[in-house]
């Protein structure tokens, strides 16, 4: 069959690329041959949006410097709004036959539920396109082990939506840190004190977290074979769709993939994180279906070139002590989260998105000298810092390699959540070591008619 994405080398190694090459070579779109179309500074890319009602639909939105051309969703009367924002947009709800019948689509933004992520994404990246994904990256770890593969065997350029990475505070918080303004880290608290309760919001509150047992009828417009998409087989319920997913386990990643992936950014970067070691978790009103209440996560991260060891500590619908150096009657916890540096030398504390970085208390920031900005400024945001480099042929901020990291330091918490206590990971083997039974999360098997 030959190899599926052609280099022009391969191209003039046969005898056809060769005869050809001065009538034809120079005028086919490169993804054509497998790759993405160039597009340059000054032209438009032609964008399609995946998962358009509530955050896809926002995503779409701050793409429209570029072309929106198509749109897909399998619930058109969710999507209803988005639709009628493009009326030149294509529609369809099958990504699939979107991706197969239009050919001038150049990149495409994710916004569906967490777990159909990674077919969708994979699909795109395959058939040449650049992709924009909501976070978190995708619902197993060997999912985002093989979005980071694809990414970078397919070459096109990729994003995760995790807005705060393109902000000013997680810049500071790296130079500063860097600097040493705090010193030497060896632990960090970050949080998030909100939670999915009730589970299922107001409709299953009484259930305890257990799958509805009645059976209503799916919505005329809902393709809900298609919303399910790898996911196990189970009757349509208003618990799931729309906007409930979150909460379960079968769809979604809940506050860990929610917020954490948001939060967590600051600390990956800024001390440079790979795999930990080991996680240990302690979870209040878990079950088998739903994400449980409240979670406390405790990580383990080896030491990294110059930098010690690390314990990382993840509060979910809790949150951690107050530190002793924030002055009387100033505010600690905002319900979305934040994060506490903790150096031998003083803390930083920052917001959910890395926003509003701070050496606490107020009279240490006033002294401390701030270090020459070091690190390149993101110019409009996130989204644009994906559409710059779509055209500039160079990695995103929060490439799907970068992200897929990430991604799976959060998923190692959720594991670690399900089985509520401690786990040894083997980074390398892709394996919990210490609890075989464990291992069923890393991977999750796909339902009849689905692959990555």
């Amino acid at each position: 069959m030959g190899n599926p994405n052609p280099t022009r080398r391969d191209f003039l190694g046969t005898a056809a690329g060769t005869a050809a090459l001065a009538a034809a070579f120079t005028i086919l779109p490169r993804h054509v041959l497998g790759g993405p179309r160039h597009v340059a500074p000054s032209e438009k890319l032609n964008i399609a949006g995946i998962g358009v009602a509530h955050q896809g639909g926002h995503d779409v939105a701050n793409c429209e410097s570029e072309n929106i051309v198509a749109l897909c969703d399998v619930d058109p009367d969710l999507a209803a709004p988005t639709f009628k924002k493009y009326p030149q947009a294509k529609i369809y709800a099958d990504y699939r036959q979107m991706l197969e019948q239009q050919k001038d689509i150049d990149a495409v933004v994710i916004g569906t539920p967490d777990h159909t992520h990674a077919v969708i994404a994979a699909a795109a990246m395959r058939a040449g396109k650049h992709v924009y994904c909501e976070k978190p990256l995708c619902h197993d770890i060997y999912e985002a082990r093989t979005l980071a593969r694809i990414a970078r065997e397919t070459g096109v350029t990729t994003q995760m939506g995790i807005q705060g990475h393109s902000g000013e505070g997680l810049r500071l918080i790296c130079e500063w840190i860097a600097d040493g303004a705090i010193g030497t880290i060896r632990e960090v608290d970050a949080w998030c004190s909100l939670s999915y309760y009730p589970w299922g919001h107001e409709y299953w509150s009484s259930t305890l977290g257990r799958r509805p047992t009645e059976k209503p009828a799916v919505p005329p417009n809902l393709n809900w074979d298609l919303w399910l998409g790898p996911a196990p087989e189970r009757p349509y319920h208003p618990t799931y769709h729309p906007a409930r997913w979150r909460a379960w386990w079968d769809f979604g990643n809940g506050m860990m993939g929610d917020r954490g992936a948001h939060t967590l950014d600051s600390v990956f970067m800024a001390l440079k994180l790979g795999m930990p070691t080991s996680i240990d978790a302690t979870s209040c009103g878990l079950n088998a279906d739903t994400h449980p209440l409240s979670a406390i996560v405790t990580y383990q991260f080896p030491a990294r070139g110059d930098l010690p060891p690390l314990k990382l500590t993840w509060f979910e619908g809790t949150r951690p002590p107050r530190p002793a150096e924030l002055e009387d009657g100033r505010s600690f916890v905002d319900p979305e989260g934040g994060v506490l540096f903790k150096g031998d030398k003083g803390k930083i504390m920052c917001g959910v998105y890395g926003q509003s970085p701070r050496i606490i208390p107020e009279s240490a920031m006033q002294a401390y000298k701030r270090p020459a900005k070091t690190l390149e400024r993101i110019k409009g945001g996130h989204h644009q810092d994906w559409i710059r480099a779509c055209k500039e042929g160079k990695p995103a901020g929060a490439h799907f390699e970068y992200a897929a990291a990430l991604t799976e330091i959060c998923l190692l918490g959720n594991l670690a959540k399900r089985v509520d206590g401690r786990i040894d990971w083997d980074a390398a083997a892709m394996k919990v070591t210490n609890n075989a039974d464990a291992n069923k999360f890393v991977k999750t098997e796909y339902r009849q008619g689905w692959s990555l």
